[in-house]
């Protein structure tokens, strides 16, 4: 941190660490315990050595031996004449608002012990803050969040004892519900998101379903079966092939080469417009019938033939809709 903010906030915090150590602390222990360089710290007391009460005498400053320490790094700081600086700093109503907020949706998202420490440390901020003018706040997460969160908790319950569960999932791409029957396997987060990590007896492989897609569950009392496969890593993403995937081919104009970013592509060609050639696998092909219908015209499926003569048709069909509306509004 070598911003000036963020050198007006390890000020603040250095002159009282500094007096809580009235034998002197070593400049390389200062320098680690603030996460900067021993040259940084060294440039934040000459700062401070310049600061004081008003009169700009000498006896009004901060008092600091440079001699000490400048050179090494093993030197003592020290500083005197700031006993003004040792009070604790208070938080503004707007920090202190702001820190509330936070933990209140911290705590609509948590459970058990952690809920517990959150609401104690509420309890405590909002009684000091209610002599500071800050008005009582009240947090309510977007709708649904509670209902994820216990989700959540049913299938971590469930995978704890090792049971099977009843799933009724929304499957956007075919704009359907459906029920299946999966063998929990783990709970994870990744973009923001929960996700159920399963083995899937409808599809009979392994899956991985959007918890904020899950409409319903029941826990069954059928133990969960056992299967020989390793723990999934979401920190590469979330696509994850598979034997059964459709390979395709893409063509990206200029203004669309960030969507080889975006997607899992398996190889990338410069085009000779500007744009991309890009090949991918597909688990569902509606999938990328709807992408290249909300990117259209920036993103045209060439290969396979009828994937791509199912996106033209599809988007005459959508165009004729426009046609009839407005053939209706001029009668």
């Amino acid at each position: 941190m070598t911003g000036a903010r963020d050198q007006v906030a390890r000020l603040l915090a250095l002159a009282p660490y500094l007096q809580a150590r009235e034998g002197g602390v070593p400049l390389a222990t200062v320098a680690a315990d603030f996460g900067v360089p021993p040259q940084q710290i060294v440039k934040d007391l000459k700062v401070l050595w310049m600061c004081g009460l008003p009169g700009l005498g000498p006896e009004d400053l901060v008092e600091i031996d440079f001699e000490a320490f400048e050179d090494d790094p093993d030197g003592l700081v020290r500083i005197a004449n700031a006993d003004y600086l040792s009070r604790p700093l208070r938080l503004g109503s707007s920090e202190a608002s702001a820190l509330i907020v936070a933990l209140r949706a911290l705590r609509e998202g948590s459970t058990g012990e952690a809920r517990e420490v959150v609401d104690r440390t509420l309890a405590k901020l909002e009684d000091a803050a209610a002599d500071g003018g800050v008005a009582p706040v009240e947090v309510r997460l977007r709708p649904g969040a509670a209902e994820e969160h216990e989700v959540a908790r049913l299938l971590g319950d469930a995978i704890e004892r090792d049971r099977q569960v009843r799933l009724r999932y929304y499957v956007p791409t075919r704009d359907e519900t459906t029920s299946r029957v999966v063998d929990p396997l783990a709970v994870l987060s990744a973009e923001g998101h929960d996700y159920l990590d399963a083995w899937c007896h409808v599809a009979g492989g392994r899956r991985l379903f959007r918890v904020s897609r899950v409409e319903s569950l029941e826990v069954l009392e059928e133990p969960r079966r056992e299967h020989d496969v390793p723990p999934r890593d979401l920190s590469a993403g979330l696509f994850e092939a598979g034997p059964a995937d459709l390979a395709a081919r893409i063509h990206l104009a200029p203004g669309y080469r960030w969507v080889a970013d975006y997607y899992p592509v398996t190889a990338v060609e410069e085009a000779d417009d500007g744009g991309l050639d890009v090949q991918l696998l597909v688990g569902d092909p509606r999938w990328l019938v709807q992408l290249a219908l909300r990117l259209a015209p920036g993103v045209t499926v060439v290969a396979p033939a009828e994937l791509g003569e199912a996106v033209r048709r599809r988007a005459t069909i959508a165009l004729g809709h426009y046609d009839d509306a407005s053939a209706s509004a001029s009668v």
